[in-house]
């Protein structure tokens, strides 16, 4: 069976289109107009060997949070809608990603049960960077629409870009290891996961 999903999501400020592969090579190509936030996503997808495609416009005219938030919204229904039943898959994922001077330890449950802790202190970029609170908002919207739980922890570090590069990669790395097919039932007592 594919793990494949296609979602399109339009509302007054954003319009977005994802195709994801959970089972592919690492290829995508993304377009949104924040360059960083792009970046972000090529390195989720090169680290999770997900074949992911994004088409993202909307109101950066008034603020990047909608779109930021949005495509964390629109991510995370993605890959909810390609793990269908959940059958088979590990569930649970960790990595501990050093960049530099950083290091971002992940732990991730893929439980059906949206929880975020964050403990990443704010650091401040130069003027019109991509923030600590991009990423949070972003997080925020992917949790909540996957159905994950994710305990993010910035162990030491204080360069911006490389501890938002360790988040991303670390979180690449955490999900390739959860979605893993290992067994043939759904990986919980319940008998289902939402």
């Amino acid at each position: 069976m594919k793990r494949e999903s296609v979602l399109k999501r339009k509302t007054k400020e954003t319009d977005i289109e994802i195709n994801i592969n959970l089972d592919g090579i690492g290829n995508y190509e993304i377009e949104t107009p924040i360059p960083f936030l792009n970046h972000m996503l090529e390195l989720f997808s090169k680290f999770s060997n997900f074949d992911l495609k994004i088409k993202a416009k909307g109101d950066i005219e008034v603020d990047t949070h909608h779109l930021i938030e949005d495509t964390g919204i629109c991510l995370g229904s993605a890959i909810k809608k390609a793990l269908g039943d959940k059958k088979g898959i590990k569930r649970f994922g960790f990595s501990s990603t050093p960049m530099d001077e950083v290091l971002v330890n992940i732990s991730l449950d893929i439980s059906g049960r949206p929880y975020l802790v964050f403990n990443v202190p704010f650091i401040k970029g130069k003027k019109g960077s991509f923030e600590i609170e991009d990423a949070r908002e972003f997080l925020k919207g992917f949790v909540n629409h996957l159905g994950l739980t994710l305990h993010i922890n910035l162990v030491y570090g204080e360069n911006l870009h490389h501890v938002l590069e360790a988040i991303f990669k670390g979180l690449a790395i955490a999900l390739k290891e959860a979605v893993k097919i290992e067994g043939k039932n759904i990986p919980s007592t319940k008998g289902k996961i939402d």
